[in-house]
C-alpha cells in the first residue's frame, strides 16, 4: 500500500477541493479549445489524484472511455468511490500496466515536474496510437493575495512552522517534488526531443476571488472553504513529517486557531466587507502528437 503522497505531500481534502474550482464546467469550452481532440476516444490520465479532472473528462466527452491512473492508494480508492462509474488503477507513470498503442490521449495534470522527463515522455509515447495525442497540464506562477484575517500568523504558529520548515524541505526532496520542473520554454522543447510533433503551448487562468460580484455565494464559499482545507490538511501532514518535533496538543491548537481565522474571513464575506483576497492558478497546457 503506497500512500506517501497523500500523507507527505498533498491531501485528498486538499486537491480534491482546489481541483474541483479548477476543472469545473464553467471552464470546459477553454480546456476543450486548448485540447483539439475528438469526443470518441480512449483516454489515460495519468497521475488522476482523487479523480477530479478524471470525472471532469467523463462529463465533457461522454463518448469516450477514460482510465484513470495513480500510484497513491489512497487516491485510487478515493477516486474510485466518488465515480465508481470510471475505472481507476493503482499503477506507476513510469511502468505503465498498458500494451503498446492502447490510448488515443494521454493526459496529466501537475504530473510531469515529479518525473524523469525520458521515462514520462517515452512510456506515454509507447501506450499512444500513432497520430495520438499527449496532453501535459503544468502549474505555473500563479497570483496569491490572502485575507489579513488569515495571513497574520501568532508567535505560537510561526514557532512551529520554523520548527518544520527543515523537515518538510527534507520530504521534498526525498520524494523528488518537482525536482524535474521546466521553464516555460524548456518543456515544450523537452516534448520535441522525445519523440513528440506538432507540439503547442496554451494557458489558462482561473479567477478564485470570493467577492468578485460574479461569483454566487456558494461558489465564494467554496474557494474560501478550500483554502481552509489546502491549510487545514498542511498542519495534519506535520504528523507525518515531524511526528515528534509537534506534539498532539500543539497540533490541535493550531487547528483550532486556523478554525477561527476562516470563520472569521466567512463573517467578513456575509457582512460583505470585501477583503479581495484571490488565488490566480496559471496552467501552461502542452499539446504534442506521436
Amino acid at each position: 500500500m503506497n500512500t506517501i503522497w497523500s500523507n507527505y505531500i498533498q491531501n485528498i481534502g486538499t486537491l480534491y477541493s482546489s481541483r474541483t474550482l479548477r476543472f469545473s464546467d464553467k471552464y470546459e469550452e477553454n480546456y476543450k479549445r486548448a485540447f483539439c481532440i475528438d469526443k470518441k476516444q480512449k483516454f489515460l490520465e495519468i497521475g488522476c489524484g482523487p479523480g477530479v479532472l478524471t470525472q471532469a473528462l467523463t462529463r465533457w466527452y461522454p463518448d469516450a472511455e477514460i482510465i484513470g491512473i495513480d500510484r497513491d492508494t489512497a487516491f485510487i480508492e478515493f477516486a474510485s468511490q466518488q465515480a465508481p462509474h470510471i475505472k481507476f488503477i493503482e499503477a506507476d507513470a513510469t511502468a505503465l500496466p498498458f500494451a503498446d498503442q492502447s490510448f488515443d490521449v494521454t493526459i496529466s495534470h501537475t504530473v510531469q515536474e515529479h518525473i524523469e522527463p525520458s521515462k514520462f515522455f517515452k512510456e506515454q509515447l509507447r501506450v499512444l496510437k500513432p497520430d495520438g495525442v499527449c496532453i501535459v497540464l503544468s502549474a505555473r506562477r500563479s497570483i496569491c493575495i490572502t485575507a489579513n484575517c488569515i495571513a497574520e500568523q501568532s508567535d505560537f504558529e510561526k514557532e512551529i512552522w520554523n520548527r518544520v520548515e527543515q523537515s518538510c524541505q527534507n520530504t521534498n526532496q526525498k520524494y523528488q517534488v518537482g525536482q524535474y520542473f521546466l521553464s516555460e520554454s524548456e518543456l515544450p522543447s523537452v516534448m520535441e526531443q522525445y519523440g513528440f510533433r506538432q507540439v503547442s503551448t496554451s494557458y489558462l487562468t482561473i479567477n478564485l476571488t470570493p467577492d468578485n460580484p460574479e461569483n454566487t455565494k456558494e461558489k465564494a464559499y467554496a474557494m474560501i472553504n478550500a483554502q481552509y482545507q489546502t491549510s487545514m490538511d498542511a498542519i495534519d501532514s506535520i504528523s507525518y513529517i515531524t511526528p515528534d518535533i509537534v506534539s498532539k496538543e500543539e497540533i490541535s491548537k493550531m487547528k483550532e486557531q486556523l478554525k477561527l481565522k476562516y470563520k472569521k474571513r466567512i463573517e467578513l464575506y456575509d457582512s460583505n466587507q470585501k477583503q479581495w483576497d484571490t488565488h490566480i492558478p496559471l496552467t501552461m497546457i502542452l499539446r504534442g502528437i506521436k
